[in-house]
């Protein structure tokens, strides 16, 4: 297996909707749904699926690929278990199915959990590929061939559930877990660079909102309100985020961007009221190596300063329509993981994906009753289950509209002291 291509091909073969199926429906045969898991867990832990003539035997690409992105700085299949101060074992698809079977594992077997966990284990695969895509050959063609791949993963072949927009989120969902060292984010970035416009600016707008709600975290709970504490700790955030709004803006002032206008605006916004300072005001040391990326952003927003703010403006949040100004969260993995869990235990498929979860838009009355109801519930667990920070239980993933407006009107306040 020597080109990305040829992976894909693979993996393209793997995720035709008859072979999920037929991987789905042999599981599903055991009396239990612990028993199905089980069975299920056997190929995730193996990468190998033999389905009669047609076996898909994935072990030694993820292997390397695996082994390769590790070396960059990157565990995408594996979780950091923060009390024993190590990566986990099992991936992280297998860690999800053990919770299942100890929570539904005596149940009835059923094909709807178990498609929606093996759809999760694919989208690891994907989500690894994207790290990949500048081995060999042209890395903007490659990432369109995983979009692709993405397509296939989440249409009428598979379980419903979906993940991400496009193949650009896959590289954020790979890269946002802790990291004990974060050398791969600079190289990752810098990777970054070389895509063509559409795909940098399909990477800005993701990351802009989600760094945006990861940061504004971070200030609450893990810094507890001290924005040079937060600044010195997030050396490989502040780069990329600043990436992502000079980005963004760049789309704003030009008349043809790939990007459609009132999300570009949002997700600008989202990014800015993380800590709009370190942008348009005096630079932390964080953002030292960007400085001419940095003085681009400044320079345009004072330029259009006006009618920015007046652009900002109706995403102000309120209590009448779902906000990601809103949402607060500690990686954007996780996220995704509630999501997947939830639907787990329901056994059925969530709509909104993580990028529907970064935005308001559409302003439809349903879809936004649905992704607070998404939001809300994913807060549910994450308060059953807190993380100790600062010494204190909290909540890692948090809905919170008050604290949305007020991160909203400090942003706004420096925005126009600017």
């Amino acid at each position: 297996m020597r080109t990305f291509e040829d992976v894909s091909q693979v993996l393209a073969a793997a995720l035709d909707g008859n072979v999920r199926r037929s991987i789905v429906d042999e599981a599903a045969q055991q009396a239990t749904l612990g028993a199905s898991l089980h069975k299920l867990r056997d190929g995730m832990r193996s990468n190998n699926w033999k389905l009669g003539a047609r076996p898909f035997d994935l072990e030694r690409i993820i292997h390397k690929f695996d082994r390769r992105t590790r070396q960059v700085g990157f565990h995408v299949l594996h979780d950091w278990d923060g009390i024993a101060d190590k990566v986990n074992e099992d991936t992280i698809p297998v860690d999800v199915l053990h919770y299942l079977v100890d929570k539904r594992g005596s149940e009835a077997s059923s094909p709807a959990p178990l498609a929606i966990l093996l759809d999760y284990y694919f989208m690891h695969l994907l989500a690894l590929l994207s790290l990949r895509i500048w081995d060999d050959g042209d890395p903007d063609a490659n990432l369109d061939q995983l979009e692709e791949l993405l397509v296939l993963l989440q249409g009428p072949g598979g379980s419903g559930q979906r993940f991400a927009a496009d193949a650009e989120t896959l590289l954020l969902i790979a890269t946002s877990h802790y990291e004990l060292h974060e050398r791969g984010y600079g190289t990752l970035l810098e990777q970054t660079r070389t895509l063509n416009r559409a795909h940098q600016a399909r990477v800005a707008l993701g990351h802009a909102a989600s760094m945006g709600s990861h940061l504004r975290f971070g200030f609450e709970a893990t810094y507890g309100r001290d924005t040079v504490n937060m600044r010195d700790d997030n050396i490989a955030d502040y780069p990329w985020l600043c990436f992502a709004l000079a980005t963004l803006i760049k789309e704003y002032v030009t008349n043809d961007s790939p990007l459609d206008r009132d999300r570009l605006i949002e997700a600008m916004l989202n990014g800015l009221c993380a800590d709009a300072r370190a942008f348009i005001g005096a630079p932390p040391s964080s953002l030292a190596g960007c400085e001419e990326e940095r003085c681009g952003l400044r320079d345009t927003f004072l330029a259009r300063k006006g009618e920015l703010l007046a652009d900002f403006e109706p995403y102000r949040p309120s209590d009448l329509h779902y906000s990601p100004l809103c949402f607060f969260f500690n990686f954007s993995h996780n996220v995704v993981k509630g999501v997947v869990i939830d639907a787990l235990l329901r056994g059925a498929p969530w709509a909104p994906s993580l990028n529907d979860l970064l935005t308001s838009l559409p302003r439809d009355e349903a879809q936004s009753a649905t992704k607070r109801e998404l939001a809300e519930t994913l807060m549910g667990y994450a308060r059953d289950n807190p993380h100790r920070i600062r010494g204190r239980l909290r909540p890692v993933i948090v809905y919170d509209p008050q604290s949305g407006r007020e991160a909203y009107a400090v942003a706004m306040r420096k925005l126009r002291e600017a």
